[in-house]
């Protein structure tokens, strides 16, 4: 990915990454997008201040650690494009870009060219997660101005989630259950 001052003109797919399961997933269909539709690549990682920007305006201390926060945005976003390329190179044209803001809004902010593609890994939502962080895809997916591409959840990711919470709590693991959810995913092309 080269990084570069000079606005382009090329078609854009651009992504939402954090560095979960969801987002590598959508990672990975941002690029095959990229490729059908000869567009650069942007990967994008959207980062705020614990406690969110008005708590950090508050804090002396959060004008200190804001450019640590930020590198540790920048090594994250490097680790999912490691994660799914193996570098940071993805072989598309195009730049990564680290935005500081609520992550839906930095999003939508950046994809603002009509012809541009934003790609959005949905996740799943429980009842209490719901209430405590508004959805990054929903709230896309309601203020974009072009179009959003939103990539459910991998079945396998629910069933890990399940497993998860059954170790936590020391339950015995049914692996039958895990077999059955892994015979449902076809096979990667």
């Amino acid at each position: 990915m080269s990084e570069s001052d000079a606005p382009s003109t090329a078609r854009r797919v651009l992504v939402g990454v954090s560095g979960s399961p969801g987002s590598l997933t959508a990672l990975c269909l941002a690029v095959g997008e990229a490729r059908r539709r000869g567009a650069e690549l942007w990967p994008v990682l959207a980062w705020e201040p614990p406690g969110g920007d008005p708590l950090a305006r508050r804090s002396p201390a959060a004008s200190h650690l804001i450019p640590e926060w930020e590198r540790l945005a920048r090594e994250r976003l490097l680790a999912a494009l490691c994660d799914v390329f193996g570098s940071a190179d993805t072989g598309l044209a195009g730049q990564a870009l680290v935005a500081r803001g609520a992550p839906g809004r930095a999003l939508v902010e950046i994809a603002d060219r009509d012809d541009d593609l934003l790609v959005v890994g949905t996740g799943r939502r429980g009842l209490l997660r719901r209430a405590l962080r508004p959805s990054v895809g929903r709230y896309c997916l309601a203020h974009a101005t072009c179009s959003v591409l939103a990539v459910p959840p991998s079945p396998l990711e629910a069933a890990l989630a399940a497993a998860h919470r059954r170790n936590t709590w020391r339950l015995r693991l049914d692996t039958r259950d895990l077999e059955k959810e892994f015979e449902t995913v076809p096979p990667e092309s």
